[in-house]
């Protein structure tokens, strides 16, 4: 594709403006780091690992299986779980056997599951034995096209002692009964052979992948994405990546076999966790640590710190709630997390303050970035050089990759430097696009200069030095009285508030202004605040306009499984009062 110089005097030093080679079937990152590094652990689980060749030698199975089942090219294919090693021979399993994977939230109410798995047109799933889990995969397969069910125990992936213990102690979670026709994940791997069928793979335009997103302006859409479209992302991001790896060493990318662990602590069922932990991992042939469930210990999140401490992890992709909930735990200066070397953020904005106050109780390094489901998912990343990145912006495009700024109205008029308007892309990591949804599709997407632009609905600009910042979400945008107020911009400062750990800012229909700011506070543990305290300090750092008419303190703020603040679900419930 034709080189793309993105307008800026401080584009990272070394990092080509294009990259090239990813027409190649996904599922080859895996082959190449088992043929690399054989040897090398690639997943760990609770101080089990498997080597890049056996998770090779189980996804080889898996394809073998699943062509013996009749699953075809192009025939899709649903995984129901959590954060487990399973998760990485079924996800290259399945692209082996040509079929598309659709990657399914384990929190999923029957409902929700069966209307993926229906829209999706899955021919088989795979699901977690687990008393909630189990059941609610056995609802939502009914009058769905679904004819092959396999289920995962964890005790599979155990220790052998730990998995012994623990099945004598009934501490290995599993469902109080199986369905006789559905099939165990052992056995499966153990009656397939290691030969996955020949299929011809097409990586532009062949789908490996069918993601959900989050249905915030109605039901669920499916991102229908290419083999090509996730390799172009890894390979772009470890051309950008540069980390310093030893002390008074200097910025170098990632080095591969083994040198770095990722923490797995964002959900794989999302492309963030995907592509930037589970793949990015695999393609560096490096080792992740698995992580079910990042909310678990007493108190919450103790896990994840305990398993930074025993298991050393050198790199974190993460959202701005995780960066909190590490500089905000009670007892974070009991562990040891120096092991980390570079962190990303990304799925939604990092305000300033959460990353000075990570970086400072680690002494990490955060990075971010931006991405979305339809774009595989990363499109761009802050300079890695504490020296060029700005802290608020999104950095600049990966190589390859264009960004441009159109109006908000028709999206068709490019918009100068400067002004705010939606932020369009276009990029090999950009998706075909909605699965089955033609109308959608004309929606979202722009020719421009016989580029194809994607229109993601942020609303952003780029400064006079070429940096990227997003201001917000179009829909999000609160009009006060004839002004603009982002959300975002209001949430950042009450960050810098002393007392805050996590703050969202909706709009509420008001009589005078069409829309008054309304801001819901959850404060850090032992801490008390006053609505009033609160006021001082917006008045003290806000135009009047932006200033939160509301306040409302709340025991958590609710978050999605990816940590996302979830504004709609404040904004609905602030529109049932009315």
């Amino acid at each position: 594709m034709t080189e793309t110089v993105w307008p800026t005097s401080y584009w990272p030093e070394g990092v080509a403006r294009d990259v090239t080679g990813y027409d190649k079937p996904l599922f080859s990152v895996l082959d190449e780091a088992a043929r690399a590094y054989p040897n090398k652990t690639y997943t760990l689980f609770n101080g089990a690992g498997r080597t890049f060749a056996q998770v090779k030698d189980t996804a080889d199975r898996i394809a073998n299986f699943l062509a013996s089942r009749g699953i075809r090219k192009g025939d899709r294919v649903a995984i129901f779980l959590p954060n487990l090693p399973h998760y990485a021979p079924l996800y290259f399993g399945i692209l082996k056997a040509g079929a598309v994977t659709v990657t399914c939230n384990p929190l999923y109410t029957p409902n929700e599951l069966n209307y993926q798995l229906n829209d999706s047109g899955a021919r088989a799933v795979f699901c977690m034995d687990h008393p909630v889990f189990y059941p609610t995969a056995c609802e939502a397969v009914k009058n769905t096209l679904v004819e092959t069910v396999v289920i995962c125990n964890v005790k599979s992936y155990l220790p052998p002692l730990k998995g012994f213990l623990g099945g004598l102690l009934g501490k290995i979670p599993k469902a109080a009964s199986h369905e006789p026709n559905h099939l165990m994940f052992d056995d499966v791997v153990a009656g397939a052979r290691p030969q996955p069928p020949k299929v011809e793979i097409d990586p532009l335009n062949d789908l490996a992948l069918i993601i959900y997103t989050g249905g915030t302006t109605g039901l669920p859409k499916g991102a229908a994405l290419t083999h090509s479209n996730f390799l172009y992302d890894l390979i772009a991001i470890d051309e950008w990546m540069r980390l310093v790896q030893e002390p008074g060493g200097k910025p170098e990318k990632i080095r591969r076999g083994g040198h770095h662990t990722f923490l797995g602590v964002l959900p794989w069922y999302h492309s963030f966790g995907m592509t930037t932990a589970l793949l990015l991992s695999c393609y560096t042939g490096s080792r992740i640590v698995c992580v079910p469930d990042p909310r678990a210990g007493n108190p919450p999140f103790t896990g994840v710190l305990e398993s930074v401490q025993k298991d050393k992890p050198t790199v974190m992709p993460a959202v701005p709630t995780i960066f909190v909930a590490f500089t905000n735990h009670p007892n974070l200066k009991k562990y040891d997390l120096t092991s980390l070397m570079g962190c990303f953020s990304g799925g939604a904005p990092l305000p300033p303050e959460v990353c000075r106050q990570f970086e400072e109780a680690t002494g990490s390094v955060i990075f971010e970035g931006y991405g979305l489901s339809e774009t595989s998912p990363v499109v761009s990343v802050n300079p890695v050089s504490r020296e060029t990145r700005r802290i608020g912006s999104i950095g600049f495009p990966l190589p390859g990759t264009d960004f441009k700024i159109l109006d908000l109205e028709t999206g068709t008029k490019e918009l100068p430097r400067g002004e705010d308007g939606e932020i369009a892309i276009s990029g090999p990591q950009v998706m075909q696009g909605y699965w089955n949804k033609p109308e959608e599709n004309e929606a979202v997407f722009r020719e421009i200069n016989g580029r194809r632009y994607f229109l993601t609905g942020d609303i952003g600009h780029i400064d006079e030095d070429g940096y990227i910042l997003v201001t917000d979400r179009k829909k999000d945008m609160i009009l006060v009285g004839g002004f603009n107020v982002y959300p975002r911009d209001v949430e950042d400062i009450l960050y810098k508030h002393p007392k805050v750990a996590l703050a969202a800012v909706v709009g509420v229909p008001d009589a005078k202004s069409g829309e008054a700011v309304k801001a819901f506070i959850q404060l850090k543990p032992g801490q008390t605040a006053t609505e009033e305290e609160m006021r001082e300090f917006c008045k003290e750092h806000m135009a009047g306009y932006k200033r939160p008419r509301y306040i409302e303190f709340r025991d958590t703020v609710p978050t999605n499984n990816v940590g996302k603040v979830l504004r709609r679900v404040l904004r609905d419930e602030e529109l049932k009062k009315k």
